[in-house]
């Protein structure tokens, strides 16, 4: 019922930058909260940073300061806005949308984007 898209996914220097988009998309009523999570070599998703309809944002603490995440409501879209990248931050970035769809409220991923950074 709901579709997660995320680009901008790619190969960056260290001390780059990268602009991540996701859009959601199908039978939507309502979104409630779009975000960010990753999953780098060895360890298990987590939180990157997330934004509500109402643009309350909450970021892993680690990440304050380099990752900034904002929403464009009318087109169901959020970005992540990553600078100062490190090898560290190496992973698949996955896009997470809390909605209400037609047949009820719904927490759909995306398939996720690669983000390379090169030392």
């Amino acid at each position: 019922q709901v579709q997660v898209v995320e680009s901008g996914g790619g190969l960056v220097q260290a001390g780059g930058s990268l602009r991540l988009s996701c859009v959601a998309s199908g039978r939507i009523r309502n979104i409630n909260e779009m975000g960010w999570y990753r999953q780098t070599p060895g360890k298990q998703r987590e939180l990157v940073a997330t934004i509500t309809i109402d643009g309350r944002t909450n970021y892993a603490d680690s990440l304050k300061g380099r990752f900034t995440i904002t929403g464009d409501s009318p087109k169901n879209t959020v970005y992540l806005q990553m600078n100062n990248l490190e090898p560290e931050d190496i992973g698949v970035y996955y896009c997470n949308v809390n909605a209400l769809s037609t047949t009820g409220w719904t927490n759909t991923w995306g398939r996720g984007t690669q983000v390379t950074v090169s030392s």
